[in-house]
């Protein structure tokens, strides 16, 4: 490669967080800074994370997002059982193929932090060349969920982008 050639553009990512509690400044959200430090570690570009709250907003900002095709969009919260707890069912019908092994891999690695990862109702899968996963709220439940990711997302990416290797 010579010194002229561009740099290849960094691949586009969104992290959105589900939190009536955190949007309205109740508290601040803990788990946004480190899905986008991730993100960073791994070559992507990310904007500044959109913090809404739970219910339908949380549909119609992934909505927006999937306008501006990002490679990927991380959601945080609004994976458990509270009445407003609605990410799941914000997701799925954006959803053209579901990736059931994906979420199943992440509750199996959150159960051997606490039995609380199995009541997450998150979803994984793609919405056109993008791939979005519902991760919980928590910062530990946000960490063990990268640590599963962190050997696919690459794999994921190409594939979405047409690379057919295994």
């Amino acid at each position: 490669m010579s010194g002229c050639e561009p740099a290849p553009a960094l691949r586009q990512a969104s992290v959105l967080i589900a939190s009536t509690r955190a949007a309205t400044g109740i508290y601040e959200d803990q788990t946004a800074p480190v899905i986008r430090d991730w993100l960073t570690e791994h070559g992507f570009e990310t904007r500044q994370p959109l913090i809404v709250p739970d219910g339908e907003p949380v549909g119609s900002a992934l909505r927006a997002l999937l306008l501006l095709d990002p490679r990927v969009i991380i959601t945080s919260g609004g994976t458990g059982l509270s009445h407003d707890d609605l990410t799941p069912e914000m997701t799925q019908p954006l959803l053209e193929r579901e990736l059931p092994g994906v979420m199943q891999a992440i509750r199996a690695a959150g159960l051997a932090s606490t039995p609380h990862a199995a009541l997450s109702r998150g979803h994984a899968g793609t919405a056109g060349r993008t791939f979005i996963v519902n991760l919980p709220g928590s910062p530990r439940g946000v960490m063990d969920a990268l640590a599963v990711l962190d050997p696919i997302i690459g794999h994921i990416c190409d594939q979405l982008e047409g690379s057919h290797g295994h």
